[in-house]
């Protein structure tokens, strides 16, 4: 079952369920990969699907961020509610160390030396670890990498 059918059929026991933030959630989600669909004129994938699912989940956190700020408690919590509706349609994490791990793999096979090279590194890694990886864990890696006097293999 790809992860479009999941999230249909989620949605349809969010409705049978009566559990109306759950179903709102969904169907916002929903919008936003039909909205992809439509504008590109295409099927969406599982990690095409896994990107949008990313993507919202950063504006909830960047939203979470300026409720708290304003102390709008009340929207903090809708919006961390939708985070945990979001994040079971995520595949499994990988840790900081996996990711450190991955990132140096990555510089080694590419060649890569300097803080030059950070956006050949972060186009691949990319690639490679989306849906995988935090993009900010994985941005945060790759300078760790590429920092002067950083040795290819070396943490």
């Amino acid at each position: 079952m790809s992860l479009k059918d999941r999230i249909n059929e989620d949605m349809k026991a969010a409705m049978r369920a009566k559990d109306a933030p759950r179903l709102s959630c969904i169907r916002m989600l929903l919008a936003a990969i039909k909205q992809r669909e439509v504008d590109e004129r295409i099927t969406l994938d599982d990690a095409a699907v896994v990107g949008i699912v990313d993507k919202l989940i950063k504006q909830r956190r960047d939203s979470i961020a300026a409720f708290q700020q304003a102390e709008r408690t009340d929207l903090v919590e809708k919006e961390s509610a939708e985070v945990a509706v979001l994040q079971a349609y995520l595949p499994a994490r990988l840790s900081a160390e996996e990711i450190a791990d991955a990132v140096q793999a990555l510089v080694t096979e590419l060649g890569a030396n300097g803080p030059g090279d950070m956006g050949k590194v972060m186009g691949a890694a990319k690639a490679r670890l989306a849906g995988k990886a935090d993009m900010g864990e994985l941005s945060a890696a790759v300078k760790q990498a590429l920092a002067p006097g950083a040795k290819p293999g070396a943490r």
